[in-house]
């Protein structure tokens, strides 16, 4: 066989043998079929099955990825060691988000973490952002992605000021349906959940990215970046052993950010939140689901960014690490909030991971059901606060 410009790249399997462009059109027909199979396995609705069926057609069109074959568009973000770029691949006109990741690690353990990503080609589900491929390149390792105009949660976040509990209520439905997926189909705990994992489109899909299929990604960028670790539960935090229980503490952690607009360690003053919700109702949150509006004093508290960014800091980072492992876990302020949000909210962020609701519990929680049940277009929700033009909704 021909070496591959890029040996580290990662594509969909051929079997050997398959020589030629026959060989290799019927091999992408029977790994196409089984995908198709393994998508009909789902409890996933008819319109989500014909997405990623579209999307697994689309990806075996694009065959090898190469460095030389894409054009940048923009910058979507930055983060944990890497940035997303939004690019046009030019042999199949697809709009992609690579994320470049530069680490300085040894070639061998380079090697290992683009051997581990080979998982994410057998990660479909219409709650998981889609997987192209990976490849090594320039002293980076690629990873190329779904674009999902919408972006993350953290982005969205920072515009909104504050995110309506209806919309949270939807948000938490998707977020747990992929943890579930990750862990029933593949034995994958996510161990990096965040606002800034959790993408929205134009179509109102939400999805989660970034989880740990690569053990070596994962320590290597927990090792050099503090953001990951201010999502970790107690328990990671101290060393010790640790299961799914901990992606439970990052979805109420993140929960909670997302409801009352900044990063809940420490918790607010009092008298800020009295000032902030004074006039916070229920009937306001389903509003600003509906059309967009921002919540009353969004944004009022800062966000994230206040306790990370280039500001002064009101806690370092190891007094952080220092105030989740010893001090009371954040809650949502009572009154403000529907009971079964609070509820919800309140069983993730147990300090005891053995407390913690699992994750069926929670998928059950009236707080989700009733968010499986309302008709709320998130879709519309996110083109009125982030100004974007909707997608075609196919």
């Amino acid at each position: 066989m021909p070496m591959s410009k890029n040996k580290f790249n990662l594509r969909l399997p051929t079997h050997a043998g398959d020589e030629g462009a026959d060989g290799a059109e019927k091999q992408n027909e029977v790994l196409l079929e089984s995908l198709t199979q393994k998508l009909k396995e789902l409890d996933i609705d008819d319109q989500q099955r014909e997405r990623l069926e579209a999307f697994l057609t689309q990806k075996q069109k694009v065959g090898e990825l190469v460095a030389e074959e894409f054009d940048k568009i923009g910058e979507l973000g930055a983060g944990n060691g890497g940035v997303v770029m939004k690019v046009l691949h030019r042999p199949t006109s697809l709009v992609m988000a690579r994320k470049l990741i530069h680490l300085e690690i040894k070639p061998a353990i380079r090697n290992q973490i683009i051997r581990e990503l080979k998982v994410l080609h057998e990660c479909n589900s219409p709650y998981i952002v889609g997987f192209y491929g990976a490849f090594y390149s320039d002293g980076e390792i690629s990873i190329c992605m779904e674009y999902m105009d919408g972006g993350s949660l953290d982005l969205i976040l920072k515009k909104a000021g504050r995110i309506p509990e209806p919309i949270l209520g939807k948000v938490t439905a998707s977020v747990l349906k992929g943890l579930i997926y990750l862990r029933e189909k593949h034995s994958i705990m996510h161990r990096d959940v965040k606002p800034s994992n959790i993408l929205i489109n134009s179509r109102g899909e939400i999805k989660i990215c970034d989880f740990g299929v690569s053990g070596q990604l994962i320590d290597s960028l927990a090792n050099s970046f503090v953001g990951t670790r201010s999502y970790m539960s107690p328990e990671r935090l101290q060393g010790t052993n640790y299961s799914v229980q901990s992606d439970i503490w990052s979805v109420g952690l993140s929960l909670v950010e997302m409801a009352i607009g900044r990063y809940p360690i420490p918790p607010p003053d009092p008298k800020d939140l009295d000032i902030m919700f004074a006039e916070d109702v229920m009937e306001e949150h389903k509003e600003a689901a509906r059309t967009g509006k921002p919540l009353k004093s969004a944004g009022g508290l800062g966000d994230f960014q206040e306790i990370f960014g280039d500001g002064p800091l009101p806690m370092a980072i190891f007094e952080l690490l220092e105030y989740i492992v010893h001090e009371p876990p954040p809650s949502l302020p009572k009154g403000k909030f529907s009971d079964e949000f609070v509820d919800f909210v309140d069983r993730c962020l147990k300090k005891n991971s053995s407390e913690r609701a699992d994750l069926h519990s929670l998928a059950s929680h009236p707080f989700v059901k009733c968010a499986e049940s309302e008709e709320i277009d998130i879709g519309h929700w996110l083109c009125q606060v982030m100004d974007l033009k909707p997608e075609n909704k196919g």
